[in-house]
């Protein structure tokens, strides 16, 4: 098998994503959960950026025992000494210096001639190689490098010592052709390529960094810069976990290409970056959104309860996650509201489960998402005696501050709809006034309670009663995404007893 290194740059790349800054013993913990992961090649920062970025890599490189520990450095002697000092603890230490080497960076960054740049490459690249064996260089914004300037600038570099030549999509402006055109022309115009591991760092500023980095490794390149959950500069890195499935997943493209990672750790490392970054991970999120193993449609429903392969082109367990969700909604159909049912204890014949569907698809309508207590509040009102005397038809209310509430109540009684108004203390008061109306029977009511059956601003409202009538104590209850609604209901659920 040939192996892609994963070179992770979460805790350097990454954290420099606008508001995602770590402090050193946050950057330990995510390196360490990196190191379980299976990361070849951990870049825990930027040494010289600031006293907390120095202390990061040492604090890492003085934990971390299963892979390299990287420091980044401009080709500055400043640099290139901090990146050493932080890393003189490190089991595999690891060097990354950088140099611009695009025309538009000569002229408004540096100021400098393409001589004096390949000066500078030679001189950094001499000496971080006097201070450590494993040295990575990266001509930066390579992608808009002229390529001849680019095979020389990289030939230098591997000359003075450099094992890993990276080439850094920085503004995330290439594509997978051109991409893969760039690696190849380097692989065949750059005579001593072959004495050292090429690279590729892909930015996702029109969206293709994972498509490019794949594309790279196609072409030759055998490492692979990424961030978990793609955190990064201005649009972010390519995902570690997007190019690690991607790998896996399409071996037919990427024959005997492999990686080091555990891949069941990848959710787990995902959670743990989201949650001390504070960046939420999208729901729709390929690989680790809430979304990716979820089914709400009724034909992928369907289909994945009797092939989970219909629809789904890896199984959720080799990322983490314990398995596929089906989540009704709207969209879905009976067989998923069945088998779900059946799995909350409810085991009904065809003609129920179609009544309850149709209940179902109102409730979808007003939520979302259903949640199973949703579902156990419909089985419930279909498991209940059935006492249909009288039905709710519907309620119409109008209150208000400094309003007194009025209730317009229409219920459905020996098939016609009566109909009552009445005000009341509050809404449910005036709605239960005009019940009594209706129905005549004097009422006490001794006991109201309201609950939310699941989590949301759509959440269902479950009222339970208890009324006092005809020298009976009677319960009733309902529910409803209207407190309104479900409180008329469970009044009459319990004047239906009578």
């Amino acid at each position: 098998m040939d192996k892609v290194i994963i070179f992770d740059t979460t805790l350097r790349d990454g954290e420099q994503a606008p508001g995602a800054a770590l402090s050193s013993e946050q950057k330990l913990e995510i390196a360490y959960q990196l190191e379980n992961l299976g990361v070849d090649v951990i870049e825990a920062g930027f040494p010289i950026a600031s006293p907390d970025d120095f202390k990061a890599v040492d604090l890492v490189s003085r934990s971390i025992k299963n892979g390299s520990v990287c420091g980044l450095a401009r080709c500055l002697k400043q640099d290139i000494q901090a990146a050493r000092d932080s890393l003189k603890k490190a089991k595999h230490p690891r060097m990354h210096i950088f140099l611009a080497t695009s025309k538009i960076h000569l002229k408004y960054k540096f100021k400098k001639p393409q001589d004096q740049i390949l000066d500078l490459a030679r001189q950094a690249t001499r000496m971080a190689r006097n201070w450590c064996a494993d040295i990575e260089f990266s001509p930066e914004d390579a992608t808009r490098t002229d390529r001849d300037f680019l095979f020389r600038v990289v030939e230098t570099a591997i000359a003075c010592g450099a094992r890993t030549i990276n080439i850094p999509d920085t503004v995330g402006y290439s594509y997978p052709q051109e991409i893969h055109s760039l690696i190849e022309d380097i692989i065949n115009n750059v005579p001593n390529i072959n004495k050292a591991v090429l690279s590729i760092h892909c930015h996702d500023d029109l969206g293709m960094a994972v498509a490019n980095s794949l594309s790279a490794v196609l072409a030759g390149c055998r490492q692979v810069h990424c961030t978990i959950n793609g955190i990064g500069e201005r649009a972010g890195n390519a995902s570690l976990e997007e190019l690690v499935m991607a790998l896996k997943t399409r071996r037919d493209a990427f024959k005997k290409i492999t990686t080091g990672i555990n891949t069941k750790e990848i959710f787990r490392t995902s959670r743990l970056v989201s949650t001390l970054t504070g960046f939420l991970v999208a729901p729709n999120k390929a690989i680790v959104g809430k979304n990716a193993f979820a089914h709400e449609s009724g034909i992928h429903q369907d289909a994945v309860i009797k092939k989970r392969s219909t629809y789904e082109i890896m199984n959720p367990k080799t990322v983490g996650v314990d398995k596929s969700q089906i989540v009704l909604g709207k969209h879905s159909g009976s067989h998923a509201l069945s088998k779900r049912l059946e799995k909350l204890g409810f085991k009904f014949s065809r003609e129920k489960i179609g009544v309850i569907f149709k209940q179902f698809k109102r409730l979808a309508d007003k939520k979302k998402e259903v949640f199973d207590d949703d579902l156990i509040a419909l089985a419930e009102e279909e498991t209940k005696p059935k006492h249909k005397n009288y039905e709710l038809a519907s309620i119409k209310v109008t209150t208000g501050t400094n309003i007194t509430p009025e209730a317009i109540v229409k219920i459905r009684h020996r098939n016609k709809i009566c109909e009552s108004s009445s005000s009341g203390d509050g809404p449910v008061d005036a709605c239960y006034r005009a019940v009594d109306k209706i129905t005549k029977i004097k009422v006490r009511l001794i006991n109201y309670k309201i609950e939310a059956i699941t989590i949301g601003k759509d959440a269902q409202g479950l009222v339970r009663v208890e009324v006092s009538a005809r020298g009976r104590q009677l319960s009733g209850r309902g529910s409803s995404t209207d407190i309104l609604e479900a409180s008329v209901k469970a009044y009459l659920d319990a004047l239906n007893k009578i």
